[in-house]
């Protein structure tokens, strides 16, 4: 490994040279720091009950070190956003597992993990045919692990919610850290992450403000019809405006290409939501998990992302060829 590349892996000096970075990591912590003063004042003047106070303070106290958390890794190294992702994954992963009941079935649990730690080191490898390998692989040997206990009965059930549970959450979410080895990662991550964050929340300001009509009332009541539009018109804005400073001089710095990836960042985001929120329901439960006060656990907090790194990984390799191809590849297996 040469220090090019452990730089690139582990290096934090770096972090800042990419002009997207330095605005989106000032606006966030400008948002932090103006937050708390906002509900003050909000509290102080009786706009908000205190109920509702105390709620959005849960939510800023979260907020804090789940910035810390995804923002954090980003800065300091490729590897670092590698690792993250893959502890992501599993937490993700375990949250499922626990509100399915899959978590009785020991033998899916370990191939899934196994499954991840695989991802995990197919990507710090740059190794991009061992990774897009790895779905069939692993949803094979999950049909497969629990043959020898003989037990015909549930086997539909229990192998399709393990390969469901690796796919989405394993795999999918996975797809951060193989664009990690990409050169412009950095903008590039925060791109997708800042996106995928704020296409929630100008759902929910459009719809408190427009809406009136039910997008999909049975699947997620909160959601509208002008939530959904006004998210998909200010989404694609965002991307469209920052991804000319990320992607400027190469084959996607036109209008028509970044609106392309607005419109998919938006659509599959909700798309995302929809699909948790869809499980939820059907399992009868309000939250995956309490780990997050004010959020639930990992996955209400990052279900909008479950489908929104693949596609932008092979939208972008599609128009800009192979994402990562001018860092070296099979970093550790040699190739």
């Amino acid at each position: 490994m040469n220090s090019a590349t452990w730089q690139h892996l582990f290096g934090w000096r770096n972090a800042f040279d990419h002009p997207v970075t330095v605005v989106a990591v000032t606006g966030i912590l400008a948002a932090l720091a103006i937050a708390p003063l906002a509900i003050h004042a909000l509290s102080r003047f009786n706009v908000i009950s205190s109920k509702l106070r105390e709620e959005l303070w849960l939510r800023w106290k979260s907020w804090l070190w789940l910035t810390a958390v995804m923002v954090g890794p980003i800065l300091l190294g490729a590897a670092w956003v590698m690792i993250a992702v893959a502890v992501l994954s599993w937490f993700c992963f375990q949250e499922f597992a626990r509100a399915t009941g899959l978590f009785r079935e020991f033998p899916i649990i370990a191939v899934v993990m196994v499954g991840i730690f695989a991802l995990l080191l197919a990507n710090v490898d740059h190794y991009d045919r061992m990774y897009f390998s790895l779905a069939a692989l692993t949803s094979g040997v999950i049909a497969i692990v629990t043959l020898p206990e003989n037990r015909p009965q549930g086997y539909l059930q229990r192998v399709s919610l393990g390969i469901l549970g690796f796919l989405l959450f394993g795999y999918s979410i996975g797809y951060l850290g193989l664009m990690a080895n990409d050169s412009r990662y950095r903008p590039l991550l925060i791109l997708v992450l800042l996106s995928v964050e704020l296409n929630d929340i100008f759902a929910y300001c459009v719809g408190k403000i427009f809406g009136s009509r039910r997008l999909l009332s049975n699947i997620s009541p909160g959601k509208t019809v002008a939530g959904s539009v006004g998210a998909l018109v200010l989404t694609t804005a965002l991307v469209m405006w920052t991804g000319k400073s990320i992607f400027a001089g190469t084959a996607m710095d036109s209008d028509f290409s970044l609106l392309k990836l607005g419109l998919l960042i938006s659509l599959l985001g909700q798309l995302g939501d929809l699909i948790l929120s869809a499980i939820k329901r059907d399992i009868g439960v309000k939250d995956l998990g309490v780990c997050i006060a004010g959020h639930g656990g990992w996955l209400d907090r990052f279900d909008s992302l479950v489908l929104v790194p693949p596609a932008v990984y092979h939208f972008l390799s599609y128009e800009l060829g192979p994402l990562g191809q001018n860092q070296p590849m099979r970093i550790l297996t040699g190739g």
